[in-house]
């Protein structure tokens, strides 16, 4: 069985309560929903959270959501937390979509749970877009991945990777999209490791896998994932909401 976890907090140092903000007049957290939904590979979507205003909004567009602690460390526990209220088995797999990013496109849902059907050892996979953006290769904001010649992970960076030392070397790079596809057996073991160094400096969940020697496959997409940081985000959202329905 496959499930999709949305986790959902309402604070935010940059933007309080952006799962409630209205996106073209339906909440982010609704729209997120929805295209988890249009996955042909979940079972079931639910969204874990800590604030009962969340929780309220979901019940109300007709969702699925459970109360989660309000003292996680981050989304992977609050995943984590909602997979053992299920009582998955350990070979079922939990789709972690992040709640920020309402136009996603449901295909990559798919694709990011496609490499566990080839390798019955793979624990963990996520995804990531070739930048077409110059921005994005510099700024913090978007997080940076390389990987080796099997597929899988070297390291995750807020900063330019790889780094071209000559003038006029042509790089690739690709932009990591912070969806993440777990074995629930891994997802325990995952939560239950302490915070990695490097985890700890670029703030990025995922370098703990890397640091205590696990692997992760990196699926590689021709769909990118705008998201939300900033209540000024929200346009650029819409618009790209008023292009997709244009060629409806």
């Amino acid at each position: 069985m496959t499930i999709a976890v949305i986790p959902s907090r309402y604070g935010s140092s940059r933007f309080e309560g952006k799962s409630l903000a209205l996106v073209a007049g339906i909440p982010m957290i609704q729209r997120v929903y929805e295209q988890a939904q249009k996955s042909k590979t979940v079972s079931k979507t639910i969204v874990a959270t800590d604030d009962e205003r969340i929780f309220n909004a979901v019940k109300a567009f007709g969702g699925h959501a459970v109360m989660t602690s309000d003292d996680c460390r981050s989304g992977t526990d609050r995943v984590a937390q909602t997979a053992d209220m299920l009582n998955l088995k350990s070979d079922d797999i939990v789709v972690n979509i992040q709640g920020d990013q309402p136009v996603f496109n449901p295909l990559t849902i798919d694709e990011i749970i496609s490499p566990f059907a080839d390798d019955p050892d793979l624990v963990m996979s996520t995804l990531a877009f070739k930048i077409k953006a110059k921005r994005e290769i510099t700024d913090p904001k978007d997080v940076k991945v390389t990987f080796d010649h099997n597929g899988f992970a070297m390291y995750f960076s807020r900063a330019q990777i790889p780094y071209p030392r000559d003038r006029g070397t042509k790089v690739d790079f690709y932009k990591h999209l912070g969806f993440y596809a777990y074995k629930k057996s891994f997802l325990d073991k995952l939560v239950a490791l302490p915070t990695g160094t490097c985890e700890h400096i670029e703030k990025l969940e995922q370098l703990r896998v890397l640091e205590f020697g696990y692997q992760i496959k990196v699926v590689i997409t021709e769909h990118d994932s705008l998201e939300i940081d900033l209540p000024e985000d929200i346009k650029r959202i819409e618009a790209a909401l008023f292009k997709v329905t244009l060629k409806q």
